[in-house]
């Protein structure tokens, strides 16, 4: 399966053709897992459940425990991550940027994939 090559908060991705880029396999599950922690909840309106809302966390207190449980509870939602081995979650807090990093087996291709967010306020 095939989707939009879309990084969230980029450009969609352009072909070497001029065409629309394609994504598919583990790079159109990344892009899906960093769209589901980037959406607010809410802010998808065909599905209002959508979303993990990290950027609605900035300038809020820091908790990482409570930020890792989130990621960990939204990242299963996502098919493209496999359940085992589960994935890896650091979060980093420093001053005013939350970082986090993610490492998950693909599901489809048992590959392992890592992921880098920072949330800056």
């Amino acid at each position: 399966m095939s989707d939009l090559n879309h990084t969230f908060g980029g450009d969609l991705g352009v072909a070497p053709n001029g065409d629309l880029a394609t994504a598919s396999g583990s790079a159109l599950g990344q892009q899906r897992v960093l769209r589901r922690l980037l959406t607010n909840a809410g802010d998808y309106i065909w599905q209002i459940n959508y979303g993990t809302g990290l950027p609605a966390m900035i300038g809020t207190p820091v908790d990482t425990a409570a930020i890792a449980g989130l990621v960990r509870s939204q990242i299963f939602l996502e098919g493209a991550v496999a359940r085992n081995p589960a994935p890896a979650i650091s979060v980093q807090a420093e001053s005013s940027i939350v970082s986090l990093q993610i490492t998950y087996s693909d599901a489809t291709e048992a590959t392992t994939q890592a992921l880098g967010v920072m949330l800056t306020a």
